[in-house]
């Protein structure tokens, strides 16, 4: 398989919700690349599923890698302080649900072919979140799909702009819900600490994370992408101990936009791409490009960190 066809994979992985996020990268030792010299991530031969048809070949990276050991960490000039990450490719983090691949309603002009979404018909399989999201919308939470439990999900899909609104009960449903639920106290049951100092508070089981200072939140809550199985994202107290705002992985040639050190080399940072996409990141705590932008301007360098539970799955 050449180069081109793997690149090309992803992209088309993507479009039918089964892509995988990359792999680890190392740290940069210096300044980063000029995104116009960087090539796109190549995609692991694990994640290509034999006879899709693969898409044309996109120029930006579709996700964002982590990293697993700890930066080389220097003092960023002030022009490399002063050059903003390049914002996110329009659609990049949009709301794309990961249905059944027979489920994905490409239009039939395409062939079947990754492309524009077209109307969804409303699915009877039932979806891995299928329970939960029928108990949030007050329904029988019998875990089977009825037409009228999908009319009322894909009713949900369309007002929050999920696509495909085909009623199936997945991750970004489900994911889109526990964000909603938490609008108004994301620290109800009190499972975050209080202190009188900034303190980014990080929800694995709910894939959340807010700040707070003493009783008032200050930022968020706002949905996050964690470790998967086999890199979780360690728990316990830390502390942010470099800030590095273009940080760049060297193995993947590809950026870690926004990016606040707190455990080695897990740092919250940004992505390109659905933070809802399964199966995890490699231990850093990933946010949609416009969290972790606000959120840089909310964290300072020696804010503490508290990260508990344990994400679905893991």
């Amino acid at each position: 398989m050449t180069s081109t066809s793997v690149r090309g994979g992803l992209a088309a992985l993507l479009a039918l919700a089964v892509a995988l996020p990359a792999g680890e990268a190392l740290a940069h030792p210096g300044p980063p690349v000029p995104p116009a010299a960087s090539a796109p991530a190549p995609a692991p031969e694990a994640g290509l599923v034999p006879g899709v048809r693969l898409a044309p070949h996109r120029d930006w990276p579709q996700d964002t890698p982590d990293q697993t050991l700890p930066p080389h960490v220097y003092r960023p000039t002030a022009e490399e302080d002063a050059t903003e990450p390049p914002p996110a490719p329009p659609g990049s983090d949009a709301l794309i649900e990961y249905v059944p691949p027979g489920d994905v309603p490409y239009p039939a002009a395409s062939g079947g072919a990754p492309g524009p979404l077209a109307a969804a018909a409303c699915t009877k399989k039932t979806g891995p979140y299928q329970r939960q999201v029928e108990r949030w919308l007050k329904r029988k939470a019998d875990g089977k799909q009825s037409p009228a439990d999908c009319r009322a999900i894909r009713a949900f899909q369309t007002k929050q702009g999920i696509r495909p609104n085909a009623g199936f009960a997945g991750p970004v449903t489900w994911g889109r819900m526990r964000a909603i639920s938490a609008r108004k106290n994301p620290n109800a049951a009190k499972k975050c600490p209080t202190r009188a100092y900034r303190l980014a508070c990080v929800d694995l089981p709910r894939q959340l994370m807010w700040v707070s200072k003493g009783k008032k939140i200050v930022y968020g809550p706002v949905p996050i992408r964690s470790g998967r199985a086999g890199n979780r994202t360690r728990t316990g107290w830390h502390k942010v101990y470099w800030r590095h705002k273009n940080h760049w992985s060297s193995i993947y040639n590809s950026p870690m936009p926004y990016s606040q050190f707190f455990s080695g080399g897990q740092a919250f940072h940004g992505i390109y791409g659905n933070v809802y996409s399964p199966p995890g990141s490699r231990g850093c705590v990933n946010l949609r490009l416009s969290d972790a932008k606000r959120l840089w301007g909310v964290l300072k360098g020696g804010d503490r960190v508290y990260v508990w539970g344990r994400k679905p799955g893991t």
